[in-house]
C-alpha cells in the first residue's frame, strides 16, 4: 500500500526557515522523481521544486529558486523541502507528490499536504 505523508509545516515570522519532509512508502521509491507542489489561499496548484533519482537532479519553479533546497535519502524514502528567507507569499498548503517512474510530471501519488503560514 502507498503512503505519502507530508511533515514540519507551521507557522513562521517572514525571513525565517522551515524544513519540510515526504515520507513515501510502498513505492520504489530511488526510482522515482519527487516533487513539491503548493496550493496558496484562493490559488491553484503552484509546483515549487522537484529531485529525480539517482544523482539528485533538482529543479526550481523561479519565485521561490535561490531561496528553497530539495534533497531526499532514498535509504529513509524521504524527501526534503528546505525553506529560506520565507515570503507572506510562500504561505500554502505544500503536497508532495512521486512522478510515474521515467517521468518527472506525471504524478502518481500525492500526500495531504502540509500548511505552512507565513506572519509578516
Amino acid at each position: 500500500q502507498v503512503e505519502v505523508v507530508e511533515s514540519g509545516g507551521g507557522l513562521v515570522q517572514a525571513g525565517g526557515s522551515l524544513r519540510l519532509s515526504c515520507v513515501a512508502s510502498g513505492l520504489t521509491f530511488d526510482n522515482l522523481a519527487m516533487s513539491w507542489v503548493r496550493q496558496g489561499p484562493g490559488r491553484g496548484l503552484e509546483w515549487v521544486a522537484a529531485i529525480g533519482s539517482g544523482v539528485g537532479t533538482t529543479k526550481y519553479a523561479e519565485p521561490v529558486k535561490g531561496r528553497v533546497v530539495i534533497s531526499r535519502d532514498d535509504a529513509k524514502k524521504t524527501v526534503y523541502l528546505e525553506l529560506n528567507s520565507l515570503k507572506t507569499e510562500d504561505a500554502a498548503v505544500y503536497y508532495c507528490a512521486s512522478a510515474r517512474a521515467g517521468t518527472w510530471w506525471q504524478y502518481d501519488y500525492w500526500g495531504q499536504g502540509t500548511r505552512v503560514t507565513v506572519s509578516s
